[in-house]
């Protein structure tokens, strides 16, 4: 299908008065939760995953992909005005953005966030209308090994090009590989690690598992801290928001460098816009003529990570929808939300689901022009929202999570499931254990065990034939090479240490 008769489809999809009012809920919501520091889009996807049971599954989708790239718009806001991140990929704009705050202008800040933020997505949903669909048709020739080896490389790349300690994120996958075991084998039907319990049958549930890991536990972090001190919050004003020419001319090429990054670690799997907005800061500090500028309310510094995040979080379709590899955590929900409707992405996804595909891309746009014409004259109310106590927001957040995973199965074990996971992800965050490698692998867990499995059949049992095919063997070489360079530091660190 050509790029103008996709366009079309997608228009004929996504411009219909239940997909526009869904999109906007969508965007609305991710903004909201993005502006609320200690919460997160991944747990208001998991709480609104079960709405979503009952649509049409394109418009389900429109909704939720866009409360993932409404909370990249909405996470500056706290960061500049609060110097609270409200999302982990907007940490580095507070660098720069509480300082241009500080020094009265913080409208200015907020104006560029959202524009660059707007570029950004917009650079992505480019690549993602020319890539995506290229290499999904360079995906028809995989077999089972070639499969088999890419999503291995995404989970070792989740684990490893993750912030922190590369070891803890292996043994997160490691964790969420095992926990994708629970239930009932599908090839041979013998229930496993079951213990005896009846509703571990079905396998654990995904809802569950986001809602503890995402929702539950980042609230058990948060809850235990003081009030955020809204004391010297500033009342942002319309005219206030207008940049100088001098404004513009200092942040447009840091914008497009950031579009770029971002894009590019998008596409990668388990790379994340966290990863991308460090990134596209650290380049921007580099190539300054007067580094000591950055930290000291430089344009440039919140300019460069916003339109970067954004990027980084629509390029992450490619991967997800070609080949059904999460680029990152959120694509690992979204992906397992697909699953639940019914959806499987793989190599010719974007033939058999050509109407979903351009309906998404067209919704895109569409979710992003919304985004910036919500986002500048609501700037008061997002301010307001943040002085909501976390005494009545968390509470309220924990209600909404209990009643949402209930709704699913209606069954009170989940419930459960939900208070146990959450307790898990606040253990792993005390320890410094990134839960984003632990969901990857739960939900990658079945698929990848499946072409494995099919791969040896097909082969008769022989362990070459993952090495045989270049592809496949250029996959391994790949998470091989992955593996040197996370281990390499380790043994240094042992060596001198002994």
């Amino acid at each position: 299908m050509g790029l103008i008769s996709g366009l079309a489809l997608g228009l004929q999809t996504a411009v219909t008065l239940e997909a526009l009012v869904f999109c906007f809920l969508g965007v609305t919501t991710g903004m909201f939760i993005g502006v609320l520091p200690g919460i997160g889009p991944l747990a208001a996807v998991a709480m609104i995953l079960p709405v979503t049971y009952h649509l049409e599954p394109t418009v389900a989708l429109i909704m939720l992909a866009g409360i993932f790239y409404g909370a990249q718009y909405g996470g500056s806001t706290a960061s500049i005005l609060l110097n609270l991140p409200g999302t982990s990929t907007t940490a580095v704009t507070a660098i720069d953005g509480y300082p241009m705050a500080q020094q009265g202008r913080a409208g200015v800040a907020l104006f560029i966030t959202t524009l660059s933020s707007f570029i950004g997505g917009c650079f992505a949903i480019v690549l993602l209308m020319s890539f995506a669909p290229a290499l999904g048709t360079l995906a028809l020739k995989f077999s089972s090994a070639e499969y088999f080896s890419v999503m291995l490389l995404g989970l070792i790349a989740a684990a490893t090009m993750s912030l922190g300690n590369p070891i803890k994120g292996v043994a997160s996958v490691v964790a969420g590989l095992m926990l994708a075991m629970v239930g009932m084998d599908t090839t041979s039907g013998t229930l496993r690690y079951t213990f005896g319990i009846l509703e571990l049958q079905d396998g654990l549930s995904l809802v569950a598992m986001a809602m503890g890991l995402f929702g539950v536990a980042e609230i058990l972090k948060n809850a235990g801290t003081p009030e955020r001190d809204t004391s010297k919050l500033q009342s942002v004003r319309l005219r206030d928001l207008l940049p100088t020419r001098q404004d513009l001319g200092q942040c447009w090429k840091p914008t497009l460098r950031g579009a770029t990054i971002g894009s590019f670690i998008g596409v990668l799997p388990g790379a994340g816009p966290t990863l991308a907005a460090f990134l596209a800061y650290a380049m921007e500090k580099r190539v300054a003529r007067d580094p000591s500028r950055f930290g000291k309310g430089a344009i440039e510094g919140i300019s460069a990570p916003e339109a970067a995040n954004n990027a980084s979080t629509q390029a992450a379709f490619i991967p997800t929808l070609a080949l059904g590899i999460p680029g990152d955590a959120g694509m690992a929900v979204l992906l397992g939300a697909m699953m639940i409707h019914g959806i499987q992405p793989h190599a010719e996804f974007f033939t058999l689901h050509a109407g979903l595909f351009w309906g998404l891309v067209v919704s895109f746009w569409i979710g992003n022009v919304m985004l910036l014409f919500l986002n500048i004259p609501l700037i008061g109310l997002w301010v307001r929202i943040l002085t909501i106590p976390k005494r009545m927001l968390f509470p309220s957040v924990i209600f909404f999570i209990c009643v949402g995973v209930y709704s699913v199965n209606n069954n009170p074990f989940d419930v459960l499931m939900v208070i146990i996971f959450g307790l898990v992800g606040y253990v792993m965050n005390a320890f410094q254990y990134p839960t984003a490698p632990l969901l990857m692998g739960f939900i990658l867990g079945p698929m990848i065990e499946q072409h494995f499995r099919r791969a040896l059949l097909f082969s008769r049992g022989d362990y070459t034939t993952f090495v045989d095919r270049p592809i496949s063997a250029g996959f391994l070489a790949a998470s091989a090479l992955l593996l040197i360079v996370m281990v390499l530091p380790v043994i240094k660190r042992w060596g001198r240490k002994g």
